[in-house]
């Protein structure tokens, strides 16, 4: 095995990913953690920087991997575009248009992120998605949010 690292790119990115796990778990330490059958608010995000931190530790050692690794393949940039806007497009979304209406869009945004999703499959998933969620959250588990809202006038 050697450990002679093959490219700069994983250990910066592992050495970053460690870097804002530190910063963020430092963020929380004016803040109570309490315990996993009490949690404080702290405990979520401190545990999250801790998961951040492990996987920072796993991309760095993972740059000193064998010479017979498969390279790292192309981006899947079309995912990234379409993907990572979605759950912004959700937040932003949600109290002026409602769940429902955000939700489907949501839906729709994110299925062009897949170059084989055609548009009546799309349209089928979000329809599909947006029933099921509203049917567990609202009817189902009872969470007090709007299912319209006062974006959409009827």
């Amino acid at each position: 095995m050697s450990t002679k690292p093959k490219d700069g790119t994983d250990i910066a990115a592992g050495l970053l990913l460690m870097a804002a796990a530190g910063f963020f778990g430092w963020q929380t330490t004016g803040l109570e953690i309490g315990t996993s059958l009490r949690m404080g608010p702290g405990y979520f995000p401190m545990v999250l920087s801790g998961i951040l931190f492990l996987l920072g530790l796993i991309v760095f050692l993972r740059a000193f991997g064998r010479e017979d690794d498969e390279p790292f393949g192309k981006v899947a940039w079309r995912g990234i575009l379409f993907i990572l806007p979605a759950p912004i497009f959700f937040g932003l979304t949600v109290r002026g248009l409602g769940f429902v209406p955000a939700l489907f869009l949501t839906t729709l945004i994110a299925s062009q992120a897949s170059m084989r999703m055609r548009p009546l499959a799309a349209l089928i998933l979000a329809v599909t998605v947006t029933i099921l969620s509203t049917l567990i959250f609202s009817y189902g588990l009872g969470l007090p949010f709007r299912r319209f809202g006062p974006w959409v006038q009827f």
